[in-house]
């Protein structure tokens, strides 16, 4: 039997015995119907974890413990923002992954330019429940954009399409990856993240989409850190 997994405020679950948040109630009882006696795992979003039995209105605890699902490698993706709903797939897959946070930024050749308080809200509730679905212990936070120069942070590799030089794959594992739009990024772009102390690296020979690169790359990355082995 399948029991479900919820993210709730870490106020709402302090005593052994409490209230059902009432961000979760109506998917428990109105879309999944559980009942007394059903279980449910709460997640406050600091890598702990309670198995709570439900008693009428209220949660009852039966078991707290630590989540062992998060990787040891805290790997931010920092996106430039795309056109259509291709951040959804990012966010998504790339939360399944074990990416730690997300970061958006606009670039010269992004399509999207702007971003609704509403798309944003959506891509951290598609965080939420992706996290949920994957059984980790935290959700992935959705900054809002900024400009590209913003995010530039020594240490940190920027992935440049077809690039002659350095690979993802021989380098020492980063904990923040930089990714262009759906056109990549300018050479003035790159330039400047070469004067921010960023690493310019390429991820292979082929092309990929860009909605594709930020798995590519996390996966990479968090296998060489041990999170597959």
């Amino acid at each position: 039997m399948t029991v479900h997994r919820f993210f709730v405020a870490r106020e709402a679950m302090r005593e052994d015995r409490f209230l059902m948040p009432p961000s979760i109630e109506r998917q428990v009882r109105t879309v999944l119907r559980l009942g007394d006696g059903d279980q449910l795992v709460l997640l406050p979003g600091d890598g702990t974890q309670a198995v709570c039995r439900l008693d009428g209105n209220d949660c009852v605890v039966e078991r707290r413990s630590a989540v062992a699902s998060e990787p040891r490698h805290r790997l931010t993706i920092v996106q430039a923002l795309l056109k259509g709903d291709a951040l959804e797939e990012v966010v998504q897959h790339s939360t399944e992954i074990g990416a730690a946070a997300f970061q958006l930024v606009v670039t010269e050749r992004c399509v999207a330019r702007e971003m609704s308080a509403r798309k944003l809200e959506r891509l951290r509730s598609i965080a939420r429940e992706a996290a949920e679905q994957s059984e980790r212990g935290i959700v992935p936070p959705v900054a809002a954009p900024v400009g590209l120069t913003d995010a530039l942070t020594k240490g940190s590799v920027l992935l440049f399409e077809r690039h002659a030089g350095a690979r993802l794959s021989t380098l020492e594992a980063p904990s923040v990856v930089i990714i262009g739009p759906e056109g990549g990024f300018s050479p003035a772009e790159v330039a400047a993240a070469e004067q921010a102390g960023v690493t310019i690296a390429g991820l292979g020979p082929r092309i990929l989409r860009s909605q594709t690169v930020p798995v590519a790359a996390a996966s990479l990355i968090l296998s060489r850190t041990g999170d597959f082995a």
